[in-house]
């Protein structure tokens, strides 16, 4: 096991990096909201309120207090629900996601799961899954089905059911809001 102790130069240049990219994300996620914001009007040929909005970040580390000591909690595949806050958690392609509110349940540390999560691996998914099958699981939805090939890996089928994985974080978060898919892109890796 390796590990960076704490309070050394080695330590705090890694927490200093690390709150560097976890800015620069925080700043991209914002870009990227004003620009499908721009982009709505645009289509819309409309002006568009923004009525709501909730930024939340997963698979990051913040130092925070626990039980009455100071840790350092790494998220991954997590996002945090402390009592009132806000977060998303979505679905595979073409299920639902969800606007949820935190709990803030000590025995997760404030936490709660970021997603569906994997029941296959991308390449078992690649062998056992068609895209036959994944045109079926995304019909009505708007999506990139050309590049249905390359998505093989992200099917429905290849993720654990949403309504599974909230029904079993009752206790971490309660959902404000259950959005239905009726568009969905993922960036593709060409093969």
């Amino acid at each position: 096991m390796s590990w960076l102790q704490s309070n050394t130069p080695e330590f705090n240049a890694y927490i200093h990096d690390l709150r560097w990219a976890q800015a620069f994300a925080l700043e991209n996620r914002r870009l990227l909201l004003d620009a499908a914001h721009d982009q709505l009007i645009e289509a819309s040929g409309e002006s568009v309120r923004t009525l709501d909005e909730v930024n939340c970040h997963h698979n990051y580390t913040e130092l925070e207090e626990h039980d009455g000591k100071w840790l350092w909690v790494t998220r991954k595949g997590a996002i945090r629900a402390g009592v009132g806050d806000r977060g998303l958690i979505p679905g595979a392609m073409g299920q639902k996601s969800f606007i949820v509110r935190g709990l803030g349940n000590p025995l997760s540390y404030a936490s709660c799961s970021h997603g569906a999560g994997r029941v296959l691996s991308r390449t078992t998914a690649r062998k056992t899954l068609s895209v036959e099958d994944l045109e079926s699981q995304m019909a009505g939805r708007s999506w990139q089905a050309s590049d249905a090939k390359s998505l093989q890996d992200e099917a429905p089928q290849a993720y654990k059911p949403i309504d599974v994985v909230m029904r079993d974080q009752a206790d971490l978060v309660e959902i404000e809001v259950e959005l239905s898919s009726i568009a969905n892109y993922k960036g593709v890796e060409r093969r």
